[in-house]
Order: C-alpha cells, then structure tokens, then sequence
C-alpha cells in the first residue's frame, strides 16, 4: 500500500481550516485514505473530524496511505502546504 510521511506544513498544524480543505479533497476519492502520527491510530483523511482528533502541530510528521498513489499525493502536498494562508 503507497505510503508518504511529510511534515506538517501549516502555522497552527491541522486545525479547522487546514482539515476541511484535506477531508474535501479526500471526499473525491473512491479508495481509503488514512493520516497517521507515529504509531498512533490512524485517521480518515475524509473526515475533517477525525483529522483534528490528530492533535498535528506545525512541524509534526504525518504519514497518507492508500492504496491509491494519486490520492497519497495530493493529501500529502496539502499537508505540507501552508493552508492557514487564503
């Protein structure tokens, strides 16, 4: 299963505004898209939810999975993007 570890790339980590426009993004996929911190339970990248549940600080490392390479890198790329800038 493609995977990616990146690093959280926005000023107040993964908080409301960062987890919408990642969770509206993942909604587009059919496949499972998953975000994880080290060896904590992983999150559903379509639940915006779920990824503030995270707790990700700016700097943290997150790791996508799915079995859908396309999908590991958009999430990835939004992760690493600073997304608190409009």
């Amino acid at each position: 299963m493609p995977s990616v570890t990146v690093t959280v790339g926005s000023a107040e980590g993964l908080h409301a505004r960062p987890a919408g426009i990642i969770a509206e993004a993942a909604e587009k996929y059919d496949d499972d898209i998953e975000i994880s911190i080290a060896d904590e339970d992983a999150a559903d990248a379509a639940s915006a939810m779920l990824i503030m549940a995270l707790g990700a600080d700016k700097g943290a490392q997150v790791t996508v999975t799915s079995d859908n390479s396309d999908a590991v890198a958009e999430i990835a790329g939004l992760i690493e993007q600073d997304l608190d800038v409009e």
